[in-house]
């Protein structure tokens, strides 16, 4: 008896060790941070995400799971690449992982970030936000747009057809021109007619897109930001600003000029809605200055170019890899169309098989892969991870919609998955998140669905389209371009073909339709270089 008494308690402190141990677990583990792999002195893990980001950072997660920790330079980086983790990151607390990283490039060539893609969580980007969803992209307001796309659909199929004959067509070329023209009316009231001026826009645009997937010393090595003295960066930017702010500038003045129309004018472009806004402000509401209005302008016309043109390109190349799918699409687009040569805009909604094969495209191929940077606001958890404020988010879009967890065969382009299946792009189901999520979600996501599937329909049903000088599908190259943008790395070259019955004539469209205002006409583009 008095031995076992000493044993007991010798043995005590153990037994209290082991009962404790679960309780000291549950409350550390909030305090410890994600999984990360092993990094360099000074680079951190900058060296792990070439030569495609995307693919780079989704083989990493498979290894250390979805949700890691990375140290990109100087700069503490959390990668989600799962339903669960976006599930957890919006359900727990959305605001805290909101706000935007202060970039250097949006900075100085977005009117310092004042777009709303690019600003910082605030009141700024709340009122911005709440301008655009209410006056410029509403439902009532994509659909006023409808004329618009309507006849630069038109004249784009046109284009095709007188071109068909004459052997192969550049359809990157062809599609990037129909999306600007698009841009170019709904967000600045006109089309460009001048070469000089077009070459100057579609080079500047280029350039600023390249610029924003670079490299760049101070956004991940802050302390070290006087190194850009020895760089060309500086110069570049200046050099887009200028071209791009004095062309902004003098289409906001050809408006004034002209006179604003009013911001419930159906005809009203969005330079107009938001110049009169900015005269005229409602109660409670906002009114932008003029920065603020050239930023929202250019947020406008350079996203919805990019999204809908490189999704049109994406889409066109997975029907030519699957002709059966694209003759099930173009048997759906013939049965609504009523034998007219061209699918109503308003019949889009009853091609159901259409649906599924956009959704397909965005699963597979999602614009922007790795979405917008984003910036936690405040110290926070996740999945019981502690997140520092400070911490830039980085949400992988495209692993998420090939999660084998998730999605059957995910290699492979099935549009059939989406039949009667209510899954869908708008936010709600954290598997499919092409543009985005939360507060921070897409706001242009209805006019660039309704311009792709509006065009899509429309490809597919006029055309027979066929791989040029006897290649078959199999030849089709489909590797990715290097960089944050997910588009074709080399242009798609496509041979068109019985554009028409041959009971029916191509309808004779004009090369330019003036509506209302003669500063106001729109025309075809000649066809770009594509980036």
């Amino acid at each position: 008896m008095f031995l076992l008494l000493p044993l007991l308690l010798l043995l005590l402190p153990l037994l209290l060790f082991l009962f404790l141990k679960p309780l000291s677990k549950s409350k550390s583990k909030s305090q410890i941070h994600p999984p990360s792999p092993a990094s360099l002195p000074f680079i951190g893990h900058l060296h792990l995400l070439l030569p495609i980001p995307y693919r780079a950072l989704h083989s990493l997660s498979l290894i250390h799971g979805p949700i890691m920790l990375l140290k990109l330079g100087q700069i503490p980086t959390l990668i989600l690449s799962s339903s669960s983790s976006i599930r957890s990151m919006i359900k727990s607390n959305d605001i805290a992982f909101s706000s935007r990283p202060n970039l250097k490039v949006p900075r100085q060539l977005v009117y310092d970030s004042k777009s709303i893609s690019f600003t910082p969580y605030g009141p700024y980007w709340r009122q911005a936000r709440k301008l655009c969803v209410l006056h410029l992209l509403s439902t009532k307001r994509v659909l006023s747009f409808r004329p618009n796309r309507h006849s630069e659909l038109s004249i784009m199929l046109s284009h095709i057809s007188n071109h068909s004959l004459s052997g192969p067509i550049n359809l990157s070329e062809i599609i990037y021109s129909f999306t600007t023209n698009i841009l170019c009316k709904v967000a600045l009231g006109r089309s460009i007619t001048e070469e000089s001026q077009r070459r100057m826009l579609h080079d500047s645009i280029c350039q600023a897109t390249k610029l924003f997937g670079s490299f760049n010393v101070e956004d991940y090595f802050p302390s070290l930001k006087w190194l850009n003295m020895f760089s060309s960066l500086d110069s570049k930017i200046a050099e887009i600003f200028k071209k791009l702010d004095g062309f902004i500038s003098s289409v906001v003045e050809d408006h004034l000029v002209a006179g604003v129309r009013d911001k419930d004018d159906d005809n009203a472009d969005l330079v107009d809605i938001l110049l009169s806004l900015q005269r005229d402000p409602l109660p409670g509401e906002f009114s932008p200055t003029m920065d603020e209005v050239k930023a929202i302008i250019l947020n406008m016309f350079a996203a919805g170019t990019t999204t809908s043109y490189i999704f049109l390109e994406w889409a066109m190349s997975e029907l030519i890899r699957n002709p059966k799918i694209m003759k099930k699409l173009k048997e759906e687009a013939k049965s609504v169309s009523e034998k007219s040569s061209m699918v109503a805009e308003e019949d889009v909604n009853k091609m159901s098989y259409l649906k599924a094969v956009v959704k397909e495209v965005l699963r597979l191929h999602p614009p922007a892969p790795l979405l917008v940077p984003r910036e936690t606001i405040e110290d926070t958890e996740l999945q019981g991870y502690k997140i520092p404020a400070k911490t830039r988010v980085i949400i992988n879009a495209w692993a998420i919609g090939r999660d084998p967890k998730f999605w059957d065969a995910p290699e492979e382009f099935m549009p059939e998955r989406f039949v009667n299946n209510e899954l869908d792009f708008r936010g709600q189901d954290f598997e499919f998140i092409p543009f985005g999520v939360g507060r921070r979600i897409c706001p242009g996501m209805p006019f660039a669905v309704a311009t792709i599937e509006f065009a899509l329909a429309n490809l597919v049903h006029q055309f027979d389209w066929e791989m040029p000088n006897g290649l078959s599908a199999e030849d089709l190259n489909m590797d990715e371009a290097q960089g944050l943008i997910m588009h074709r790395k080399h242009p798609l070259v496509l041979v068109a073909k019985k554009p028409w019955p041959s009971t029916t004539s191509p309808p004779k469209m004009p090369h330019a339709i003036t509506l209302g205002n003669p500063l106001r006409a729109t025309s075809f583009l000649a066809s770009p270089p594509i980036c």
